[in-house]
């Protein structure tokens, strides 16, 4: 039986969003430790548009699923189980922590700006707000890298397995 594979756009969508969410993280973690200045407003600046970006590739992920339905997952039952659940929990962390940053952003008396480009902001200043929807956003980060820990431990254990599920998101061809 030939193994079912993501398509092309999926496997590059797929692996441009792990960047993506992997470089917030890190940057996330070290901005914090960067002196007030330009420095540090310059890497809050970059956190806020790679945010952003993150929150539109995955709306685009979502409508291409929406259209594009996955490749039939295989394995055991309660492998399978686990397999969506933590597919829908990395989804509901990307749709909600960016939202979360964006929501914690707009109650500061700074601009919110993607890439330079000045943007609307949902809120005012409001520090009991921003700090809420700051500390929003660090649990679903956290929480999200646990998701991420999970997914990442179970491909490696299917490619160690070499039961062909880790190669169905590698592009070229299909590797048992």
């Amino acid at each position: 039986m030939a193994i079912q594979r993501y398509s092309l756009p999926a496997v590059a969508v797929h692996w441009l969003q792990a960047a993506l969410v992997l470089w917030l993280f890190w940057l996330g973690w070290t901005m914090l430790d960067i002196p007030k200045g330009p420095e540090r407003s310059a890497a809050f600046s970059l956190h806020k548009s790679l945010g952003l970006l993150a929150f539109l590739l995955v709306l685009m992920r979502l409508m291409w699923r929406r259209y594009s339905a996955p490749p039939a997952l295989s394995g055991r039952r309660i492998e399978i189980l686990a397999a969506k659940a933590v597919h829908h929990g990395l989804y509901v962390f990307l749709v909600l922590a960016p939202l979360a940053g964006y929501l914690s952003s707009s109650f500061t008396e700074y601009p919110m700006k993607f890439f330079g480009v000045p943007l609307p902001k949902a809120g005012w200043p409001d520090k009991n707000l921003n700090e809420a929807f700051k500390l929003a956003h660090e649990i679903l980060v956290w929480g999200g890298m646990g998701l991420v820990g999970v997914h990442v431990g179970a491909a490696l254990l299917h490619a160690f397995r070499r039961d062909g599920t880790f190669s169905r998101m590698l592009p070229g061809r299909s590797r048992t």
